[in-house]
């Protein structure tokens, strides 16, 4: 018997809050995310979805900052 590959492996969960609003430039105020990045998230790999959490992290960063 064949498992599928996407049984057993772990997904990176999605850092989406229920605080939805998105910005000027299409960034969600409460993930930090992109609209495409939003959109694509349930077909992007692991090793993506990290890095979608590493840029949405840094525009957090950013967004702290600047207050």
């Amino acid at each position: 018997m064949v498992e599928k590959a996407s049984a057993t492996r772990q997904d990176v969960a999605s850092p989406c809050i229920r605080n939805c609003c998105l910005n000027e430039d299409d960034i969600c105020l409460g993930c930090y995310r992109s609209l495409q990045e939003i959109c694509s998230w349930s077909s992007l790999s692991n090793q993506d979805r990290g890095q979608v959490l590493h840029n949405a992290n840094a525009r957090k960063s950013l967004s702290n900052n600047s207050d």
